[in-house]
């Protein structure tokens, strides 16, 4: 496993997982993995559907026993201090957990109120989130109503009524139009600055890129690279040769043809009609474009240059952020 730490000697942590493990039947959903998340930051945990993200933040939420490992969180540990832990954290699940039939503004008065808050606080609490997340003009319309970007803001507002330590945030824009998920980081942004830590899980390389600080990377159940993003892409090392070829149909044989040629193993670009490939020694790039067109494959672009997280994240595992080996079962 790819580690990359900087943490100086006695800096105060978020969360501390050591060698965290939670099992489902044969299945080992999270399988030994070390965290260590320091305050006032946003940390990404980075990997594909099922491969223990979702797993692993219920067991810092205290949501789940874990079946091995330690794990702390502001302090506390996950099984003996559980609810110390929750008093201080606030997660945000995949899914809206406000209430549809009541509007903008009820729902976060019901929230205020049953975090002990008097009416007129309440009141004053959601006005100010309402305001702070571009909700005010919507607050008097039913939940339903609203876009699945405004669902997604209230929901994270109405995580903030009272403002947690730590944040956790399972996936914040999955199913969102380009609008609404920049929204959203802008939010998550912001959040941070406050003094809050974040911790978000994504399955979105875009999303690591744009907002974490530190990420993990996730797969099947293990934690196999951590580092910023720029230490991420520079530990996978050389160069990245992207190609678009005028006829997608001659992919496959492009492929064979750069693999054989650079040594490395190639995979399918944005389109059916691009490919890249890791790239170790810039002198035989003019060779595997040479040995493409004696094979009359036609060239539309090539472009060198440095890994993109989502090439990372390839080499890494050996295959894309978006395929789904197996379902988690949490």
């Amino acid at each position: 496993m790819s580690r990359i730490r900087e943490e100086s000697p006695g800096e105060p942590l978020a969360v501390e997982a050591t060698g965290l493990v939670k099992r489902f039947g044969a299945t080992r959903a999270v399988d030994g993995i070390d965290l260590a998340i320091r305050r006032g930051t946003i940390f990404g945990l980075l990997g594909p559907n099922g491969a223990g993200k979702t797993t692993t933040i219920r067991v810092l939420a205290t949501l789940l026993r874990p079946d091995g490992g330690h794990a702390r969180v502001l302090g506390h540990d996950v099984v003996r201090e559980a609810a110390a832990v929750r008093a201080k954290i606030s997660l945000t699940g995949q899914f809206a957990s406000v209430d549809e039939d009541l509007n903008g503004r009820e729902n976060l008065v019901l929230i205020g109120r049953l975090q002990g808050f008097a009416w007129r606080d309440a009141k004053r609490r959601a006005e100010e989130l309402l305001e702070a997340f571009d909700l005010a003009d919507a607050a008097a319309r039913p939940v339903r109503a609203y876009s699945g970007g405004m669902r997604r803001r209230l929901d994270i507002a109405a995580s903030l009524v009272v403002t947690p330590e730590l944040l956790i945030l399972d996936e914040p824009t999955t199913g969102l139009d380009p609008r609404s998920r920049s929204h959203v980081w802008e939010i998550v942004r912001s959040i941070a600055a406050a003094g809050t830590t974040v911790l978000l899980t994504t399955q979105y390389l875009e999303e690591a890129d744009r907002l974490a600080d530190r990420l993990a990377v996730i797969d099947h159940g293990r934690v196999i690279a951590e580092g910023t993003s720029h230490d991420l892409k520079a530990a996978v090392g050389g160069s990245m040769l992207h190609v678009r070829l005028r006829d997608g149909a001659r992919t496959p044989e492009a492929s064979a043809i750069l693999g054989r040629v650079l040594g490395h193993e190639v995979h399918a670009g944005s389109d059916p009609a691009t490919l890249a490939a890791s790239v170790h020694d810039d002198a035989v790039v003019g060779d595997a474009l040479a040995a493409l067109s004696r094979a009359g494959i036609g060239i539309a672009e090539a472009t060198l240059g440095r890994p993109t997280l989502d090439e990372v994240f390839f080499a890494l595992t050996g295959h894309p952020a978006e395929e789904s080996e197996r379902e988690e079962v949490a």
